[in-house]
């Protein structure tokens, strides 16, 4: 802190003695901690207010751990982050509390209540955040708060920061409570955490009856550090989840930033293990093939595929070793990724080998998920014939061509996950067509879920105007994405116009009309070069849209910036949305969805040559506004 202030600091305390600090209840005070300066106290006292607005208390229990990762581990000293779980509690003032471990999570709820229980307090200690009246600060700290302007939520939202341990007494004494500041690098964490935690909040979805849950959570928030914390990096990822997903700080301590070892596929399960050894791999440095028997992976995050120690090392010394625990974070969410309620493969090694196995090889819009019409334009695929029709099942496998029964709020249907459009229309768990569709489905979730503007525009029963970027596969999939007219069920309509190159110029200019509520109208060529003179759009979307690696983006991106509308954009795995973040901060445009799974993305996943990181069609979606 500058010297000034504590100078100051310690005249007032000197004057009206001592009592509890900015933080802490035995006469301590932020302002004693080194390297502390005076902006970034202030931003820390701005996200504690933000914390207590959402007032997370009236949502969440003790017992609700939720799990966060900042940035890298080699973010942190000693590539140790301070902590792994956050909880609330609201046993006297209400507190946020920071734990270095799930288990002391768990084993501290017992001594919660009220004052702290030195049995109950980890041994590693914990910060907590306590939000009180004023009447709890002293006079010195109470005139260093009005001194720097502190912001303060309320009357009775004064934070008060500390880390408590517990000490053991000496001889015969009882196990004592300690208290000290915490540490720069602590408080950083903290208002990283905060910051997250004060846009997460009002997004969890609590269920109070039958009986109380909490529906799972893993969202990705960007952090902007304040611009006088700025060292090596702007901005920070933050991973919320519930249940918490703790990373191992063992493997922190046994590798270091060592090379790691590499891993024989006879590391990985049982089950995957007969998916792995049927597929050939390719190594990702000289991509040469290698026998799936043979092909080894980097013993850390098990998700890059080598032919020898040779590359793998050089791949360490050139990317890998910064990408390593990136990749390791999103190879955890393999399980929860995983959709385990569907009877069919969900495990795509070779596309016409997996249709063949379904028995939709070659049949109706299911001839786009492979490459053998590649020579058939985008939406020109003749109609198929036969009993079973575009959809290429039986009737009892598919939605019927009808509205639901079933209303929601506003006449639209809401929408969760698969399973509730799977209830809804009473699809068995052998059926597939949720591979189908994603991406109308994915639409729908934006439409009436994601962006609150075209919700409430439906709710009018106005007209929502879509823009849809860079169409292809879809062109073809017209009779799935009439189902968002039967799931709207006459709430509002949905004008969807597809432009992109490889629209086919005998359907460039035209509309159909699906159904009452949705009509699609095709433009042939660059968003850049036809928005202009097209009907104002309420939302643009992109969906699998490769904005990392599509060049063509940057034209798109500068002009939805120009118009000044939200947009939501998905693509097949974390890591290419991480790239498309970037991507999208250097256009100019917010991220005001934070990067998370798709609920409604493909239950299919798809294995690459060389990498093994989760990878499904929509699999990932995120947010822009201006």
């Amino acid at each position: 802190m500058d010297a000034h202030l504590r100078e100051l600091f310690d005249a007032f305390q000197q004057h009206f003695g001592v009592g509890p600090g900015l933080g802490r209840g035995y006469g301590g005070s932020l302002v004693r901690i080194e390297g502390l300066g005076t902006a970034f106290l202030k931003s820390v006292f701005r996200a504690a207010a933000a914390l207590h607005r959402c007032n997370p208390w009236k949502k969440l229990r003790a017992q609700e751990i939720f799990g966060l990762r900042i940035g890298k581990d080699t973010d942190w000293p000693d590539s140790r982050p301070p902590f792994y779980c956050v909880q609330f509690t609201s046993f006297g003032d209400p507190s946020l509390n920071l734990y270095r471990s799930e288990e002391d999570a768990v084993a501290a709820i017992a001594g919660i209540r009220g004052f702290p229980d030195p049995k109950s307090i980890p041994k590693r200690g914990f910060l907590r955040v306590t939000f009180g009246p004023e009447a709890e600060i002293s006079l010195p700290n109470r005139k260093i708060i009005k001194q720097l302007g502190l912001e303060i939520a309320g009357e009775k939202a004064f934070p008060l920061i500390d880390v408590v341990s517990s000490r053991a007494g000496g001889g015969a004494r009882e196990e004592s409570l300690g208290f000290r500041n915490p540490s720069l690098e602590e408080l950083r964490w903290l208002y990283a955490c905060m910051r997250a935690l004060a846009q997460m909040v009002p997004a969890i979805q609590v269920v109070e009856k039958p009986q109380r849950s909490i529906e799972s959570v893993m969202q990705f928030i960007d952090i902007q550090w304040p611009a006088e914390d700025r060292k090596e990096w702007d901005i920070t990822c933050v991973r919320v989840s519930f249940p918490p997903k703790e990373e191992q700080q063992q493997q922190n301590d046994q590798q270091g930033g060592s090379l790691p070892k590499l891993a024989e596929v006879s590391d990985f399960s049982p089950e995957m293990m007969d998916v792995l050894l049927a597929l050939p791999r390719q190594c990702i440095v000289c991509e040469k093939e290698v026998s799936a028997e043979k092909a080894p992976r980097c013993s850390r995050c098990k998700a890059v595929v080598y032919c020898s120690h040779g590359c793998q090392k050089r791949h360490w010394k050139e990317s890998h070793k910064g990408n390593c625990e990136v990749y390791k974070a999103m190879m955890d969410l393999e399980e929860e990724l995983e959709f385990k309620g569907f009877a069919f493969p969900c495990f795509i090694d070779h596309s016409c080998r997996w249709l063949e196995l379904l028995g939709l090889h070659g049949k109706g819009m299911w001839r786009r998920m492979c490459g053998c019409f590649k020579n058939c334009p985008f939406g020109l695929l003749p109609p198929e014939g036969g009993e079973t029709g575009a959809w290429g099942l039986e009737d009892s496998q598919h939605p019927v061509d009808e509205p639901v029964k079933h209303y929601g709020s506003a006449g639209m249907v809401v929408l969760s996950n698969w399973a509730d459009y799977y209830d809804l229309r009473g699809l068995p768990a052998e059926s597939p067509v949720a591979a189908l569709l994603s991406h109308p489905l994915t639409v729908y979730h934006i439409v009436t879920a994601l962006s609150p503007f075209t919700k409430n525009l439906l709710a009018k029963n106005k007209e929502v105007v879509l823009h849809y970027i860079g169409p292809e596969p879809e062109l073809d999939w017209m009779p799935a994405f009439t189902e968002i007219s039967h799931l709207l069920s006459g709430a509002g309509s949905l004008h969807i116009i597809m432009v992109g190159p490889e629209v086919p110029g005998s359907l460039s200019g035209m509309t159909e009309v699906l159904e009452e509520s949705v009509k699609v109208t095709y433009v042939q060529g660059f968003y850049q070069e036809h928005a202009d003179s097209l009907p104002p759009p309420h939302l643009v979307v992109g969906l699998n849209s490769s904005l990392e690696s599509d060049g063509n983006w940057t034209g798109a991106l500068e002009v939805i910036k120009a118009l000044g509308v939200p947009g939501f954009f998905t693509d097949y795995a974390e890591t290419c949305c991480l790239n498309a973040k970037q991507v999208l901060r250097a256009a100019g445009l917010h991220i005001s969805y934070p990067l998370t799974p798709n609920p409604f993305r493909s239950p299919v996943r798809h294995q690459m040559p060389s990498i093994n990181v989760p990878w499904y069609s929509n699999g990932f979606i995120l947010g822009i506004n201006v």
